[in-house]
């Protein structure tokens, strides 16, 4: 799950990146208006949108605008100070999905962004399915014959991005760049280092990550 914040208070954008990176999605943040309509241009990638409204430069309300009218339907989850039943109205009416005043519980924010991402993948069906394998993208939980696998964060990640592409050629550069947060790098040695911990706690019976040396890997089925 990739997840853009657009907060221009430091401190609680900190304590979201926290919060949300430590439940396994890759977080990324802007904070200003115009930083977040373009993030938004360049990358279809995320999966969430949580959106202050008072930003600088250019004011959330617009940026959802905008949003809306390239018809991304993109869940957005609006955070404000402002708590008036106006505010909330018309940040519906703009396509908000939730809505959020501060102070907040960053408990239920978290469930809010459950809910919201399990909607987006089109409610309960965001399971992927590989031989005995399945992994629900919503609850980023992965079992093998119906027994949950204990995967690390960074496992989950790699796992969801090889699932995806099934049967097809990974780089490492690309599970770099999905991997990595900002203000946080992931190396190829460290990439090669989460691919061996995965294929001990996954490869039984017929799944297999096939190593194309100096390419990248691929998740296969071997044939039974």
């Amino acid at each position: 799950m990739r997840i853009l914040i657009a907060e221009d208070d430091q401190v609680l954008a900190d304590g979201l990146l926290r919060t949300l990176r430590a439940s396994g999605a890759v977080v990324d943040h802007v904070a200003s208006g115009t930083e977040a309509d373009t993030a938004l241009m360049t990358n279809n990638e995320f999966d969430l949108l949580i959106l202050d409204l008072g930003l600088p430069k250019m004011h959330g309300l617009e940026v959802l605008k905008k949003l809306r009218g390239r018809g991304s339907a993109l869940p957005v989850l609006i955070l404000t100070a402002a708590d008036s039943v106006e505010e909330r109205v018309k940040g519906l009416d703009f396509g908000a999905d939730d809505y959020m005043a501060k102070p907040f519980s960053l408990q239920e924010l978290e469930a809010r962004v459950r809910a919201l991402t399990r909607r987006g993948m089109g409610g309960t069906s965001s399971a992927i399915k590989h031989g005995p394998l399945v992994y629900d993208q919503a609850g980023r939980v992965a079992t093998i014959d119906g027994k949950m696998v204990e995967l690390s964060a960074r496992e989950l990640g790699l796992l969801e991005v090889l699932l995806q592409r099934a049967g097809r050629l990974v780089s490492k550069d690309q599970l770099v760049e999905r991997l990595c947060e900002w203000g946080e790098e992931v190396s190829n040695n460290a990439i090669e280092v989460y691919i061996h911990r995965l294929r001990k706690k996954i490869e039984r019976g017929p799944i297999r990550i096939a190593t194309v040396r100096g390419l990248g890997y691929c998740l296969e089925k071997i044939p039974g």
